[in-house]
């Protein structure tokens, strides 16, 4: 099998990568970016700052930071407007996943026009877009390097993959520096999301060998380092390491594929307003105890990468220690259930089916070691609830 594979044709990662952004804006002949936030960053002085360093290099910048969690279509509308009327050449998205997935689907539809249903999974998105420079504060979505974005519908409430290259940021400015004001709940969140990527990138049915070794030296970083970034966010070079693997996680399944737990996810967080880090958590254990029996000698090698099992395991037992493992991270770092989280019990059984329906729809659980039902997956949302 030939891998088709793509990355960002730049990258600047390390402690002050952040203050080159400029130089890597004019260095690719471009002067007017976006820059795409949220009113987070902006509220602390991140984004004003950001734009300060953009303006000493020469560059005319205009601040968006209307973006919103988990970005809706609707929430697009005045993205689209900023974008137009500033005239920009290039759209920089400066946060978690959601700024950074916001600022693509700008960059898509600020040339290409229509709506982001038109463009969502199974289509490939091969552009024009603008180019888009992805500059993450948190270390697990993987955004800057993926050649995907999230967009819910906001009439149907669907949330929407949509894939290609048209979607894979032109540069990403990977600064740790950025990481360490983040709080423990999304430390955890972020960190448990970078695992998921990392885990599915390497049990997908697309996996690859270059999607391999990304893939198992994102889990071991994470294995040493998640619960030390939890415990103490001041940890520099645990909060340096997660910053890393979450980048590696990025480009392994962006390079492969992910699988069952975020086709479920996405759903979770669509119709409840879970973060998607947060969703995937809630699932990651249940899901990978269902798909482990399709690829045991893969999840086997997850497990010694993670330090869950050592070579003398069988792949049969290095996979249930990984699913203990997996267990027991769930508890360290807090992660409720979705009963936990406040969801009604009702709405939750009556939303099942849909939910099935879309994360199924959605593609991603056709490139899990197992592909499941309809009815399995809703069984999978039952037990994942109490």
């Amino acid at each position: 099998m030939v891998a088709s594979l793509s990355l960002p044709r730049i990258m600047r990662v390390g402690r002050g990568a952040a203050d080159e952004l400029g130089d890597v804006i004019t260095g690719l002949g471009l002067s007017r970016p976006l820059l795409v936030t949220d009113g987070y960053l902006a509220g602390t002085g991140a984004a004003e700052h950001l734009s300060a360093t953009l303006k000493n290099a020469g560059l005319y910048p205009r601040l968006f930071s209307e973006t919103v969690p988990d970005p809706t279509t609707d929430s697009l509308i005045a993205g689209l407007k900023a974008l137009h009327d500033h005239e920009a050449d290039v759209v920089i998205g400066f946060g978690g996943g959601s700024p950074m997935d916001t600022a693509k689907a700008l960059a898509l539809l600020g040339l290409q026009g229509g709506h982001m249903r038109d463009y969502k999974a199974p289509r490939i998105n091969l552009g024009p877009a603008l180019p888009v420079i992805a500059v993450p504060t948190t270390a697990g979505s993987g955004s800057e390097a993926t050649q995907f974005t999230v967009i819910t519908d906001s009439t149907t409430d669907e949330k929407m993959l949509c894939q290609g290259p048209a979607f894979l940021p032109l540069a990403a400015v990977v600064d740790v520096e950025l990481t360490m004001s983040m709080p423990p709940r999304l430390t955890a969140d972020t960190g448990i999301d970078a695992l998921t990527h990392a885990v599915e990138a390497y049990v997908s049915r697309k996996a690859n060998s270059f999607s391999d070794s990304l893939a198992l030296a994102a889990i071991g970083t994470i294995g040493r380092n998640l619960r030390r970034a939890y415990t103490d966010g001041g940890n520099a070079q645990a909060r340096e390491a997660m910053m890393l693997a979450a980048t590696q996680a990025g480009i392994a399944f962006s390079n492969s594929s992910v699988a069952l737990v975020h086709g479920m996810s996405r759903p979770i967080g669509a119709h409840f307003h879970v973060a998607h880090g947060l969703s995937n958590a809630m699932l990651f254990p249940a899901v990978t105890a269902f798909s482990a029996h399709g690829a045991p000698d893969r999840y086997a090698d997850c497990a010694r990468a993670l330090g869950a099992a050592t070579a003398a395991d069988s792949d049969n037992a290095a996979t249930d220690k990984l699913v203990d493992a997996l267990r027991s991270l769930c508890r360290d770092l807090k992660v409720p259930t979705p009963r936990d989280y406040g969801i009604d019990q009702n709405t939750w059984t009556r939303l099942t089916p849909l939910m099935a329906e879309q994360a199924l729809a959605s593609g991603s659980p056709a490139n899990n070691p197992v592909v499941p039902t309809t009815d399995q997956i809703q069984d999978l949302y039952s037990r994942i609830y109490a």
